[in-house]
C-alpha cells in the first residue's frame, strides 16, 4: 500500500490529484494533506480521504481547524514547524510537491531527507535551490520524478536513459500569443487569468500569460534532466497537444503527446514505472492540426532573461523566482501594471550583487528575504 502526502491539497494540481486518487483507492493510503489557508476545503478532503493528518501552513488560518481537532480521526497541524516534524515521522512515503511558489521548498527539502520520492510540480523549488535539492535527494536516494507536463513528457521520453542532443520545451503562447507590447499596456488580470488550454492557479496563469513559466521550466529542466542550456529550446505550440520532445544524438526525435489533461502526468508520476488505467478520452487524429512558431522574446522578455539568469547560476535563480513571486502579487493585486511584472523582475535582477556558488540553505533563504524586498519596493513605487 503506497503512502501519499500532498503538499498543495487545496490547489489546482492537488485538487486534480484527488481525481486520479479518486480512481486508485485500492493502492494508497494518505498520510497527510496540506493547504495554506483553505481550511475548509482542507477540512471536505480529509473527510473523504481519511489521512492521519492535515495542516495549515498559515497560522492565522489554522485556527479554523483547531475545533475540528477533539471529534476528528486525523491530527490537526498548524504552522510549518509541525508539518515538517509530521513529514519526518511519516511512514516511506510519495510527496506530491504542489505547493504554490518558493514556501514548497521546506518541505520538499524535509521529504528528500527522508529518501522520499518527490513528484514535483513545485518548479520554483527547482529554479531557487535546484542544486541543493539534487546534493540532497542523492545523498538520501530520494527520486524526483516531474509533474509539470512538459518535464513530465521528457521524464517519459528519456526513460531509456539514452543519450540526447536537444530538449525542446512546447509552450501553448498564453492568452496573449501574437500580441505587441503595445497591445499589452492595457492588460486587465481577468484578461491574464484567461488560458486559453489549461485551468491552473493565478499565479502559474500570470506566469503563462508572461512566458515566465517557460522562464522557470528552462531552468527546471536543466536541473532535472543535467541539460546544457544549449540544449534547451521553447517553441510555440498553440495546440498544447505535445508536452514537450526530445531530440536524441541518432537525430530521432520522441514526443509524449496528449489531451491538455494534468490527470495524465499527475497519475504517472504516482504510478512510475507501473501505468495504471485512466478515462481518459481517445484523441481523434483525423484533420488534427500541430503547429509550431518561435517565441517572440522581445515582446515576452522572460524566456531570455532566464536564461541568463540559469546560465549565471549560484543565488541569481533565488533572486529570479522571489522577484517574480512579488511581482505577480502585486499585479493581482493591481498594483503593478502588466508590463510591470518583468520591469519589476529585471531590476532585482540587475541590482543583485552578491551571486556566488550556493552552500547552504541559509543563503538561498537570505537571497529570497533580499529579493522579496527588493521587489516589494520597486511594487509599492508604482
Amino acid at each position: 500500500m503506497m503512502h501519499v502526502i500532498v503538499l498543495g491539497a487545496t490547489g489546482s494540481v492537488g485538487e486534480t490529484t484527488a481525481q486520479v486518487l479518486r480512481q486508485h483507492r485500492d493502492r494508497y493510503q494518505v498520510e497527510g494533506l496540506v493547504a495554506r489557508q483553505n481550511g475548509r476545503r482542507l477540512l471536505e478532503l480529509a473527510a473523504e480521504f481519511n489521512p492521519a493528518w492535515i495542516g495549515l501552513t498559515t497560522e492565522e488560518a489554522g485556527a479554523q481547524l483547531l475545533p475540528h481537532q477533539s471529534h476528528s480521526d486525523f491530527k490537526v497541524l498548524v504552522g510549518m514547524p509541525a508539518i515538517l516534524s509530521a513529514i519526518s515521522d511519516a511512514p516511506p512515503s510519495r510527496v506530491i510537491g504542489a505547493m504554490s511558489g518558493f514556501a514548497g521548498l521546506l518541505p520538499t527539502l524535509t521529504a528528500i531527507d527522508q529518501g522520499f520520492d518527490i513528484l514535483l510540480a513545485n518548479k520554483e523549488t527547482m529554479v531557487a535551490a535546484g542544486d541543493l535539492v539534487r546534493e540532497r535527494a542523492k545523498r538520501s536516494g530520494s527520486r524526483l520524478i516531474p509533474v509539470d507536463s512538459e518535464h513530465s513528457a521528457i521524464f517519459q521520453c528519456l526513460a531509456l536513459d539514452q543519450p540526447f542532443s536537444r530538449i525542446v520545451l512546447t509552450c501553448s503562447g498564453g492568452p496573449f500569443r501574437g500580441k505587441t507590447r503595445a497591445d499589452l499596456e492595457q492588460v486587465t488580470v481577468e484578461a491574464a487569468l484567461k488560458h486559453p488550454n489549461w485551468s491552473m492557479g493565478p499565479k502559474i496563469t500570470v506566469d503563462s500569460a508572461t512566458l515566465m513559466n517557460k522562464g522557470l521550466e528552462l531552468i527546471e529542466a536543466h536541473q532535472l534532466f543535467a541539460a546544457d542550456y544549449d540544449q534547451l529550446d521553447v517553441v510555440i505550440h498553440p495546440q498544447s497537444i505535445i508536452h514537450s520532445m526530445v531530440e536524441f544524438v541518432d537525430g530521432a526525435t520522441m514526443a509524449q503527446l496528449g489531451w491538455p489533461d494534468m490527470r495524465v502526468p499527475v497519475q504517472v508520476a504516482l504510478s512510475w514505472p507501473e501505468r495504471w488505467p485512466l478515462s481518459v478520452a481517445p484523441m481523434d487524429w483525423s484533420g488534427r492540426q500541430l503547429t509550431f512558431e518561435s517565441p517572440d522574446e522581445e515582446t515576452f522578455p522572460a524566456l531570455s532573461l532566464a536564461r541568463a539568469v540559469g546560465k549565471a547560476g549560484g543565488l541569481l535563480p533565488a533572486v529570479f523566482n522571489a522577484a517574480n513571486e512579488v511581482a505577480v502579487a502585486g499585479f493581482l493585486d493591481s498594483r503593478i501594471r502588466f508590463l510591470g511584472i518583468m520591469e519589476v523582475v529585471e531590476a532585482v535582477v540587475q541590482r543583485f550583487r552578491d551571486n556566488g556558488r550556493v552552500r547552504d540553505l541559509e543563503q538561498i533563504l537570505e537571497a529570497d528575504r533580499w529579493a522579496r524586498k527588493a521587489a516589494d519596493g520597486l511594487v509599492n513605487q508604482s
